[in-house]
């Protein structure tokens, strides 16, 4: 019997009590291929089937009959597991656990560390290290006359140490006990596809009637001449080590490069970042560009732009970088090398092809706009698909391939219209929407503010004005259309500006608000003001 309108288990067993209630036997529902096979006697009324099946709140086709060795064929055309899941980061466990709430039979296969980058290798234990490096930086030397304090030799090993432990506390809380807890089957192993349905884990072979990709990313490797055999850091292996290097070159100069640039640099490091590109975060506007140039420079870092690598030799302790810069060739010598020029993702061992997914330039899985591939049965999500890079839109895909591939409602499609960004410098830098040469490029209309940090009340009692706010606004309807922030806290404030882009806030709705006075996202408020006014013209609160 073809069913319509069934989108669970739940609806699966409501079906089959409807029809065993009329005498129906060995009944299987599937709310996937919308049908019920069961046995029936020649009596069974396929009326009072159908009547039955209705008063349940489904919409039932009239049943026909199956011959026996397709019932038996039908029968065996199951699969071991609804939902199985590749990886085991942020986009997998959103994703499982979404699909266990609607009673999917869910597994998880993961090759190396359960937990995935941000616990294990990323947000986690970089942020800490961040934060020490601060309060190392502060303590060193505070903006205040008044105070005398003073920072003596990091323990990196015991920074490290600590670190390590809150990494293996979160990995056991936030993934491992919530295994048992969901009711989800953890598989170690290696995945690799084995055709359009099926997949190896090492000996065994499994069935899933969906599958998602969720393997992340990894640091890519640029291409250049004698990087093999030089010993260099990684953003994974530069939180692991115990003794700061004199002298550490980076290549890159994205956020990974700035935010362990500076905390090298504020452990007492010399720093020098080298990038390819003419300008430093070309995703930010000009004047927020320059803004985080001085930034860097306050912080007493190199910065290196329009390199052309020429090669990288390491003589005993010391690695030797050589680039063309304006024509000129300069020779970089440091003791540490840290590689941080970009991601790739992890898809080399699942053999995709064989599973008809078809991959991008980097090798990513191509994806439609509700997170399926090629294979209708294959979806993915997170790192591993090239998009913004970030933990929380990692978990926002991850749930919504599970809804979408569970039938849990009806098919939603991805929106990363406002995702903010943040880098965890200091100050910070954040970002959400786009940009006024993203708005000039696309032949829109917008007008902006620009506020220097020096307006803002509480940028002047921290005794840190280095900084800026930039909103980009639609110039007749005055809709916020994107916001740039370099300042303390400014990953705190850019949620605001997203709820602002996400909902489509004007000027006005920005202005008429009341904002905290002291904190810094009373400055969101004051770069709306400056539209329409001079806020060096006002007294405090008085917007």
């Amino acid at each position: 019997m073809a069913i319509e309108g069934m989108t669970c288990t739940d609806c699966e067993r409501h079906v089959a009590h409807a029809l065993e209630a009329v005498g129906a036997t060995n009944v299987e529902v599937s709310f996937r291929r919308g049908r019920a096979l069961f046995w029936a006697s020649v009596e069974f009324s396929a009326d009072k089937a159908q009547e039955a099946v209705t008063q349940a709140g489904y919409v039932p086709h009239t049943p026909h009959l199956v011959e026996p060795q397709s019932v038996e064929r039908t029968i065996k055309d199951t699969y071991d597991y609804d939902w199985v899941v590749i990886g085991s980061g942020s986009a997998a466990f959103a994703s499982a656990i979404e699909a266990r709430s609607a009673g999917a039979k869910v597994a998880m296969i993961e090759r190396g560390t359960l937990g995935g980058t941000c616990v294990n290798v990323g947000c986690v234990p970089s942020k800490t290290l961040l934060r020490a490096s601060e309060l190392h930086h502060q303590a060193a030397s505070n903006p205040f006359g008044g105070l005398n304090t003073s920072a003596g030799p990091v323990d990196l090993s015991q920074l490290v140490a600590e670190k390590d432990q809150l990494v293996q506390s979160m990995r056991q809380k936030k993934y491992a006990d919530l295994l048992p807890l969901y009711e989800i089957d953890f598989i170690e192993g290696e995945a690799q596809f084995i055709d359009a349905h099926r997949i190896a884990v090492g000996d065994r072979i499994i069935t899933g009637a969906h599958y998602l990709i969720a393997t992340g990313a990894r640091p890519r490797i640029p291409e250049i001449s004698g990087l093999e055999s030089v010993d260099y850091l990684t953003s994974t292996t530069a939180l692991n080590i115990t003794q700061r290097p004199e002298h550490l070159i980076v290549i890159g100069s994205g956020y990974i490069a700035l935010e362990l640039g500076q905390m090298f640099r504020r452990w007492g490091s010399k720093v020098t970042l080298v990038q390819r590109r003419t300008e430093l975060m070309p995703d930010y506007d000009t004047e927020v560009r320059t803004v985080i140039a001085d930034v860097l420079k306050a912080s007493g870092i190199d910065v290196i732009t329009g390199a052309t690598y020429h090669d990288i030799v390491q003589r005993g302790a010391e690695k030797v970088l050589t680039v063309t810069v304006n024509h000129e060739t300069r020779h970089i010598r440091g003791d540490a090398v840290l590689v941080a020029a970009g991601r790739v993702p992890n898809t080399e061992a699942l053999n995709l092809g064989a599973a008809g997914v078809r991959l991008g330039r980097l090798g990513e899985p191509v994806i439609d706009d509700t997170l399926k591939t090629d294979n209708p049965r294959i979806y993915a999500a997170g790192d591993v698909t090239m998009g913004p890079q970030f933990v929380y839109v990692a978990a926002y895909e991850g749930k919504l391939a599970a809804q979408n591939a569970m039938g849990i409602q009806v098919s939603k499609h991805i929106d990363l219209g406002a995702v903010p960004a943040v880098t965890f410098t200091q100050p910070a830098i954040a970002s959400v929407g786009i940009t006024e040469e993203m708005a000039t490029k696309q032949g829109l209309a917008v007008k902006t503010s620009v506020l220097p940090l020096d307006a803002v009340p509480r940028a002047l009692a921290n005794r840190e004005t280095l900084g800026i706010f930039k909103v980009v606004a639609e110039s007749q309807s005055g809709k916020i259309r994107g916001v740039q922030v370099v300042a303390d806290n400014a990953g705190d404030v850019i949620y605001a500006a997203t709820m602002a882009v996400k909902y489509g806030l004007t000027i006005d709705d920005v202005t008429e608000s009341l904002a905290p006075y002291l904190t810094m996202a009373e400055g969101l408020k004051l770069a709306a003001l400056t539209f329409g006014k001079d806020v060096d013209t006002l007294s405090c609160c008085a917007g």
